[in-house]
């Protein structure tokens, strides 16, 4: 026979340990997540950023040296049709670039999607009593 008695059932007090370790360590993993998200999140605005600096800085130049070429080909026959095209061709732009980055904007992921759908199951396990 073995002399050592059965393990006795868990007390109270080591259930609730128990669960607190457990919504402890749920919450870690969700906080780790979130973590991680958010760092995603900065690496892909700074990106962004960057993007758009380049972007901006190079059309700058290029507008700004062909409407100068423009205006000085056109100077003594056409200056003011010259000046006036060129003001409806760079309205024409802006328009079509503000629709494109609102487009650009609304197709982006929703931040911390992965955070928020962890955090909807949880609920839900503990709504079912899984």
């Amino acid at each position: 026979m073995d002399p050592t008695p059965p393990p006795s059932p868990p007390g109270l007090l080591d259930s609730l340990r128990l669960l607190g370790d457990t919504l402890v360590a749920g919450l870690q993993d969700r906080l780790e997540l979130l973590s991680v998200e958010l760092q995603e999140e900065k690496f892909r605005l700074i990106l962004i950023f960057l993007w758009i600096s380049a972007a901006v800085f190079t059309a700058m130049m290029t507008l700004a040296f062909a409407s100068l070429t423009v205006v000085y080909l056109f100077w003594e026959s056409a200056r003011l049709a010259a000046l006036g095209g060129l003001t409806l061709l760079y309205a024409g732009a802006l328009a079509v670039i503000v629709i494109a980055f609102r487009r650009f904007l609304a197709r982006q992921p929703q931040p911390f999607a992965a955070t928020l759908q962890e955090l909807k199951e949880d609920r839900a396990c503990i709504r079912t009593g899984n």
